[in-house]
């Protein structure tokens, strides 16, 4: 329990940190809680003088003030929390705003490897849900926490004046109410968590039936996504109910212990009335002040519910800040490159995999030139052409690019010296133009981008669309055709005009008349560029100026195309498989 106690302080001091820059909204607040609460103990005080005096025809002259008090009361009471409420709000907003971005950009900056073996519902619902229950932990529960405690010490000061023992005896209860609390706290914890992974399910069965929608209806998969998302769901509604029942509980318990102190009090203080040692407005005044107690003690027996929420987000939170960025200890920034690229014993293997992905390939690559890699799937191609941006480090060898190894680079250098087109074309859900000229390249003309749609074969369609370059394109390109994005993925190439192109499987998934037109905006893209193409279709890369053949990560074979052909080995092989079944076709 210990450990606990101190995993959740160190926790919620972490979680103040973003708060603390807005200590002086947070202070104003505070201090106009201070001022609401400072007015509760009024109105039970009032009660004596009104009941002891109001009452007996003594003060009749100044009947007025008593109606008078209770009205400024309430107004000053409504005016501070108002006050304290919009400022508390206005932080809380705030932090959930700051601590987003902070989320954010450590994603964006997070290692592929990370981003592949975590599913992205479960980082979407970190950032887009979790962050609210954190804010709510660091703000609404500080605000509940402060203004009621404030409360409860102003009206237990009145209580202490007016009536110390039967205020002692009011004490019996705490040991009951701290049993209680700390008796649900673990459980609300255990059930948040679970809350959490439950809904990022609910999030990534919605994603896989959205993206997958065409798959769903043609193989009537309807009925096992519903069977999928009813059970997410209903685990959901589970979770919730026991995370209710933990946080309901509290409140019975504690008006139940708080009874029992009401109803000792009212008996002794009965007592000590029929023995004349107090008065009726004395004992109407601390009746008043002991039962306007058992709102805040319930507030902040409740506020243990949306910390143990927020303390459980938090985990989740910064379990996300806490990962490592991409490594970029580079320190060489590259101008423009030449282009030449020499691989020295590269291997690889990924996390957990059986054997290594790459075993020890060694490869020269002169300024300009286009390498084909080809062979079987798995056979390492991919892999290697990922390891050039750096979306994943080397376990042995060495890459270098005009002579420097590429972890010396850094990234921001070494990937301003790349593009890349591949099968899966990226586009977002904005123009036309915004797309071709993304990233680094936003700040092109649009004659620039035009120029590039023109080398890629796109105007033409580009102008026949509504808005023309204006154009918002949908979700991933959804209004375009296969053959048009990844015409404007080559364009965005284009335009970026970097020395070192990579280019995967970018005409494996179109047909003979897209592919024809993406091929010629290829061969555009690929002049006076060290390019790396991996082919499915050996057709397309007979002009290569070496072709690598791959098996098994290792490279078998290497030449041109007319000089594999005569070796007669697995490059022949694969080639008059294809071409057969292309003529068969």
């Amino acid at each position: 329990m210990t450990g606990s106690v101190q995993q959740s302080t160190l926790l919620y001091r972490r979680l103040l940190q973003y708060v603390r820059p807005y200590g002086k909204v947070l202070a104003f607040a505070i201090g106009a809680m201070i001022l609401a609460a400072s007015t509760e103990p009024l109105f039970p005080a009032l009660m004596k003088p009104l009941l002891d005096k109001g009452f007996n025809g003594s003060g009749e002259q100044h009947l007025y003030r008593y109606p008078l008090f209770i009205v400024l009361i309430f107004l000053a009471r409504g005016i501070f929390g108002y006050v304290a409420s919009y400022c508390m709000n206005w932080v809380s907003n705030r932090v959930v705003c700051d601590i987003r971005e902070v989320m954010f950009e450590r994603l964006i900056r997070l290692p592929l490897g990370y981003l592949h073996s975590n599913p992205s519902s479960r980082l979407i619902t970190r950032i887009a849900s979790d962050v609210n229950s954190v804010a709510a932990a660091a703000t609404s529960v500080i605000t509940t926490v402060l203004r009621d405690s404030l409360v409860v010490v102003g009206l237990m000061s009145w209580l202490l004046y007016l009536n110390w023992r039967l205020t002692l005896l009011m004490g019996l209860i705490v040991p009951g109410i701290a049993i209680a609390i700390r008796g649900f706290s673990k459980r609300l914890r255990t059930m948040t968590r679970a809350s959490q992974e439950t809904n990022a399910t609910i999030i990534q069965v919605l994603q896989e039936s959205i993206d997958g929608n065409k798959v769903v209806k043609v193989y009537n998969g309807e009925p096992q996504e519903l069977a999928r998302f009813g059970k997410a769901n209903n685990d959901l509604r589970r979770f919730a109910v026991r995370q209710n029942v933990a946080a309901a509980a509290t409140t019975p318990i504690v008006q139940f212990f708080a009874s029992i102190a009401v109803a000792l009090v009212v008996y002794i203080a009965l007592l000590q009335s029929s023995g004349q040692q107090t008065t009726v407005g004395g004992f109407v005044s601390f009746i008043t002040a002991m039962l306007m107690l058992l709102a805040p003690i319930k507030s902040l027996t409740d506020v243990n519910a949306p910390l143990q929420r927020g303390l459980a987000a938090a985990e989740s939170v910064f379990t996300l800040l806490d990962q490592k960025p991409e490594d970029d200890r580079g320190t060489v920034t590259l101008a423009r490159a030449e282009g030449r690229l020499r691989f020295e014993g590269v291997r690889f293997r990924y996390p957990g995999a059986e054997r290594e992905a790459l075993a020890g390939i060694d490869l020269d690559v002169a300024p300009g030139q286009t390498v084909a890699l080809v062979g079987p799937s798995g056979s390492g191609k991919t892999t290697l052409a990922n390891l050039l941006p750096r979306f994943y480090h080397l376990n042995e060898g060495r890459i270098l690019l005009d002579g420097h190894e590429l972890e010396e680079l850094r990234l921001e250098s070494l990937r301003a010296n790349l593009a890349l087109v591949s099968q899966d074309v990226v586009l977002f859900d904005d123009t036309v133009a915004a797309n071709i000229a993304y990233g680094a390249l936003r700040g092109a003309s649009r004659a620039d981008v035009e120029a590039a749609a023109r080398a890629a074969y796109a105007h033409d369609f580009i102008m026949a669309m509504p808005q023309g370059y204006d154009t918002q394109i949908g979700e991933n390109g959804v209004r375009l055709s296969g053959g048009q994005r990844q015409r404007l993925a080559i364009a965005r190439a284009l335009l970026k005009n970097a020395p070192l192109l990579i280019l995967d499987e970018a005409t494996s998934a179109l047909d003979s008349e897209s592919e024809r037109q993406v091929q010629a905006a290829l061969e555009h893209l690929m002049e006076d560029r060290t390019t790396l193409v991996i082919a499915h279709r050996l057709s397309t890369i007979e002009k290569a100026d070496k072709i690598v053949v791959m098996e098994h990560g290792r490279v078998i074979e290497q030449g041109s195309h007319a000089e594999l052909l005569a070796q007669d080995g697995l490059y022949a092989k694969l080639y008059k498989m294809q071409y057969a079944l292309e003529h068969t076709a």
